[in-house]
């Protein structure tokens, strides 16, 4: 009972998005140090892009025994965005003539995020749906060595919420490097202190282990986990800038979690209260000018759950890659007219 309102209660923070869709709110923010960071909030920054998304599944091994790591056979999409002063709005869609692999099964997905960039704070809400993985390497799990192992019935569902204060925002930029809507000139660095909330499950209509390689996993019996996990979180992040254009960012959090897991198998129900180490991490490296942006960024986050069935974990990897060109550029008197409602007063 108490796993299903803390799944509600997420659910209901999640924006009303696609999965082609993902919105980011940046609020007007506190005054930048102008030595350190360039904004842009007069400009329209218009985006074009290539991105993949993925929420993998781990099943932890002993030591002498290989993790079984599920993955799903997610598109390749290409995309147009565009940022004005405190939104940003990105489409994109997974066309045939970029994604011809079959031989990982179908996965059927639903990737929903949202995240605010204020000056002093970043927020991240985040969804996943996934149904259809199929086991890496070719031949684990199968009699054929020379084919994927694939679990159309496998899927998750899991929801994130991550707040973190930056401790030097007004000359650490997190919009220059995610947003493209300011140029860090500085390098600079930043403190993140917060926390975060995760709820989810996976299921399947057998167990999750392979038959062929049930004896060698204590999680054998197991066809369900539902999770809850909360706890503080701090880390760092830092924009190294070179020659004034050049920029390498990199940021990290890590987080230690109370979480409460149930599994599920024909015996019946274990539950188990634990504490978990998380992870969430980003990296951008480009180029930066006041009028072009060219970067290639990957965001990831990496959640541990702990069941009662064995001292190994149940590990969900997101992630997000991300080709990115971008030109900022004034926009003309009609869209001006139509867009001005985000102007300040």
């Amino acid at each position: 009972m108490m796993l299903s309102k803390c799944l509600l209660c997420l659910m209901a923070l999640m924006p009303l998005t696609g999965y082609v869709q993902e919105r980011k709110w940046v609020a007007r923010a506190e005054k930048a140090d102008s030595n350190y960071i360039e904004t842009f909030d007069p400009y329209l920054t218009g985006r074009y892009y290539f991105s993949q998304k993925y929420t993998s599944i781990i099943l932890e091994g002993n030591r002498k025994i290989a993790d079984l790591r599920y993955r799903p056979n997610t598109t390749l999409n290409m995309g147009v965005g565009a940022t004005y002063r405190s939104l940003t709005i990105n489409l994109a869609y997974g066309f045939p003539f970029l994604n011809r692999d079959k031989d990982k099964g179908t996965t059927k997905w639903l990737d929903l995020q949202s995240h605010v960039y204020t000056r002093n704070w970043s927020i991240d809400v985040f969804g996943q749906f996934y149904k259809g993985y199929f086991l890496f390497p070719k031949g684990l799990g199968n009699n054929d060595t020379r084919s994927f192992y694939v679990r159309p019935d496998l899927g998750i569902s899991l929801f994130g919420l991550a707040v973190y204060n930056l401790r030097n925002g007004d000359r650490f930029s997190y919009r220059a490097a995610m947003l493209q809507s300011e140029w860090q000139k500085k390098s600079a660095g930043t403190w993140l202190v917060g926390g975060e909330i995760y709820a989810g499950s996976i299921s399947a209509d057998s167990a999750i282990v392979p038959s062929l390689l049930s004896v060698s996993y204590s999680q054998r019996d197991i066809r369900r986990i539902r999770f809850v996990e909360l706890g503080p979180g701090a880390g760092y992040a830092y924009t190294l800038v070179a020659a004034r254009h050049f920029f390498l960012t990199g940021a990290a959090t890590f987080n230690a979690n109370i979480g409460l897991s149930r599994e599920f198998s024909e015996k019946g129900t274990s539950d188990k209260i634990s504490i978990s180490p998380n992870f969430i991490y980003r990296g951008v490296m480009g180029y930066n000018s006041r009028v072009w942006n060219m970067n290639i960024s990957v965001v990831g986050n990496s959640i541990s759950v702990r069941g009662a069935s064995s001292r190994q974990d149940y590990q969900f990897n997101t992630g997000n890659y991300r080709l990115t060109l971008v030109k900022r550029f004034l926009p003309g008197p009609k869209l001006k007219r139509k867009i001005k409602w985000l102007d300040p007063k």
